[in-house]
């Protein structure tokens, strides 16, 4: 990620893209959509990106709430987007070992990240960083289509993972798909 920029970096690998099961959602998309649906939908009425490309950008970047980002004292930082807390960031803030891609290469460090008192303030925070950072100007614009969408937002640099797009595209339409 970029850091300052406001941009986020993925925390841990994001490797597990689970897949519907004979159709139906599995039960921990099911409840992952039930505990964020309204925050969802709520930041969609406020930049016009589907809830669903959020859910999806929430459950990569956390392991569908398996992997949130804690504080050292076990505390729940409630950023389900991987926001790195940049020198503008004026909230509360927890240091968390991160994966950051450079050149290809895959590098673990520690990264500052904003805290939040809830999910609500978490997706608010999102959606204000994409509407107000012109870096994320495309990936609004794009918002209508989740491949053109995950792309824009890779591209836009919002996280260093070279496949961040492709497991975004995937999650958004198979597991969140309906």
């Amino acid at each position: 990620g970029a850091g300052a920029a406001g941009a986020a970096g993925s925390v841990d690998d994001n490797s597990a893209v689970p897949a519907t099961v004979k159709g139906s959602q599995a039960a921990h998309v099911r409840s992952f959509q039930q505990k964020l649906g309204a925050d969802a939908e709520e930041a969609s009425r406020a930049t016009g990106i589907p809830a669903k490309f959020m859910l999806g950008q929430a459950a990569l970047e956390s392991g569908w709430g398996k992997r949130e980002i804690k504080g050292r004292d076990g505390s729940n930082s409630h950023n389900l987007f991987g926001i790195k807390a940049g020198g503008d960031w004026k909230g509360k803030v927890v240091e968390a070992t991160t994966t950051e891609y450079v050149n290809g290469k895959a590098h673990t460090k520690v990264e500052r990240f904003r805290a939040y008192d809830s999910y609500s303030d978490s997706f608010k925070d999102y959606a204000k960083l994409l509407a107000s950072n012109p870096r994320y100007e495309k990936v609004l614009a794009s918002a209508g289509d989740a491949s053109s969408f995950a792309h824009g937002l890779q591209k836009a640099g919002y996280a260093t993972d070279p496949n961040y797009a492709t497991k975004l595209t995937s999650i958004i339409k198979r597991s969140l798909a309906g």
